[in-house]
């Protein structure tokens, strides 16, 4: 009887644990993903982020279940050229480019509303194939903070805004401010529903349902939390009015999305640490004109969604550098470290590898060109490299990084006439030399590991002569998550000179794991 016992009490926990297994989880994506906005054509959804100073800039991505995302495009290649979005002349555009994006879909056309503080820019991009992107942009000044599109009778506006929100009207053909349209303030103080904050409301999205607009924003009450507030009217122009609609472990800012079967959910995200800032899918229920956001006003762990695949491939990705005929030069996953110099790089002057060339000298790895990058993912991940270093010149130094403010390098270094494996740590003001071993041979293997549960946030640097054995090197990396930047941790592939340019290294792969060695 006592065996059978067991064996039931064994066989409900498997039942259970397959039923959770089944289910998705939150956070959905367990990456840098922040400034969601969300449309659902059909049975498909697609939702736009930020990326800031990275490009290619404002990622599409792609779902059919709201869990299990794809890279599918991106709105743009450059924003422009100028000295901070080129890395030029000491200047940067870190934290800066272009910020949350509006994604809407009106009349047969997908467009994304974005700005930009360093062109003091607003940008409007359309198509009509979001999946296969060819964006056509219309910018204009000034460059509207946090703004969503708005299409109400087929006048288009921005709400715009922080604390004090705006809507302005815009011309008939989204190329600017129209002259004598609607400009007036919206809400005159919408932070009012959570008291005294530190941050105001900001980070609009409107939505129309039932006859009635709903105006979602967060704020950060004094003392508090990252806070969701929703303001409702009949008509766009109003009265509103507005209550706290959640607030749960800081899980805050994007909007709503039905399904085809009727449910509703809220997309948000959390600041995670060093990993970066993470969505959620939050469910959420109508009650009395009210969206009600939560089970019982919390955040559920579990979804009745379909379970998670994992975001590698779709978020990011292993890459080998082999290209087929027609095949892009770059996977959708990599993004490079401000606009990159593309006569430096290649995937095809050597098969199956990736060729990163110097073309000037710098000092400084933040302030150097052509670094590729994609994005750490959690709660613990590596990704490794294999480096050709036979053409290096006196002076250069490349190889892996995890890239924030606070950055570490594990590479090879030309110095003196001879080659070596050096482990940089960047935390503190001045980067520091905390290993160096000497290198003798043309290929060296690379890796780097992060380590994000409980929010520790340590990075760890290791190298190979043969691809198997792996030794430590240097110190731990205590990664942190810094305004100046405003992005979570980044792998990236450097090579830059600090002597002589035209030096070049061949990456042979790159490959993501969600495991580490500790």
């Amino acid at each position: 009887m006592k065996n059978f016992i067991l064996l039931c009490v064994c066989l409900l926990n498997v039942t259970i644990l397959s039923a959770q297994d089944s289910k998705a989880h939150n956070p959905i994506i367990y990456a840098d993903v922040p400034d969601m906005s969300m449309i659902r054509a059909g049975d498909t959804y697609y939702m736009s982020s930020t990326t800031m100073h990275m490009n290619p800039g404002v990622p599409i991505m792609k779902s059919k279940d709201l869990v299990n995302w794809k890279m599918v495009g991106y709105a743009y290649s450059t924003l422009g050229n100028m000295d901070a979005l080129d890395l030029n002349n000491g200047k940067n555009n870190y934290g800066k480019g272009s910020w949350a994006s509006s994604l809407r879909y009106h009349n047969g056309t997908y467009y994304i509303a974005t700005y930009a503080q360093t062109t003091d820019k607003t940008y409007i991009f359309r198509t009509n194939d979001i999946e296969k992107g060819n964006w056509k942009v219309s910018e204009f000044k000034p460059g509207y903070h946090d703004c969503t599109l708005v299409f109400d009778n087929d006048r288009a506006y921005l709400i715009t805004g922080g604390g004090k929100l705006r809507i302005i009207e815009l011309n008939d053909d989204l190329t600017g401010v129209k002259e004598g349209g609607l400009n007036q303030i919206l809400i005159e103080n919408a932070s009012a529903p959570a008291g005294n904050v530190m941050l105001p409301a900001e980070g609009s999205q409107l939505f129309k349902h039932d006859g009635k607009f709903y105006l979602f924003n967060i704020c950060w009450p004094r003392g508090g939390m990252r806070t969701v507030l929703v303001h409702r009217a009949d008509k766009l122009t109003g009265p509103w009015e507005g209550r706290v609609a959640f607030q749960d472990q800081g899980v805050a800012q994007g909007g709503i999305v039905d399904t085809p079967d009727g449910r509703w959910f809220a997309y948000l995200f959390q600041d995670h640490g060093a990993v970066g800032r993470i969505p959620y899918i939050v469910p959420m229920k109508w009650e009395n004109g009210w969206p009600m956001i939560g089970v019982n006003g919390k955040l559920p762990e579990s979804l009745d969604l379909p379970a998670s695949k994992g975001i590698n491939p779709g978020i990011v990705a292993s890459d080998e550098f082999t290209r087929k005929p027609g095949e892009p030069a770059l996977p959708l996953v990599w993004q490079w470290n401000h606009n990159p110099d593309n006569t430096l790089w290649s995937v095809t002057k050597r098969k199956g590898y990736l060729r990163l060339t110097t073309g000037r000298v710098d000092t400084l790895f933040l302030q150097a060109k052509n670094t590729l990058t994609q994005r750490t993912f959690g709660p613990v991940s590596s990704g490794i490299t294999a480096i050709d270093v036979t053409n290096m010149k006196e002076g250069d130094f490349a190889g892996l990084a995890l890239l924030q403010r606070k950055f570490g390098q594990v590479g090879v270094k030309f110095a003196n006439g001879t080659k070596s494996i050096v482990m940089v740590n960047g935390s503190a003001r001045v980067p520091v030399e905390a290993q160096t071993v000497p290198l003798t041979q043309k290929i060296v293997y690379l890796k780097a590991e992060c380590d994000f549960r409980d929010k520790i946030d340590i990075g760890y640097f290791f190298y190979s002569l043969d691809g198997k054995t792996w030794l430590p090197i240097g110190s731990q990396l205590k990664m942190e998550y810094s305004m100046p930047h405003f992005m979570g941790y980044r792998f990236g592939l450097f090579n830059y000179s600090t002597k002589t340019p035209g030096g070049y290294v061949d990456f042979d792969y790159f490959r993501i794991s969600d495991k580490i060695s500790k």
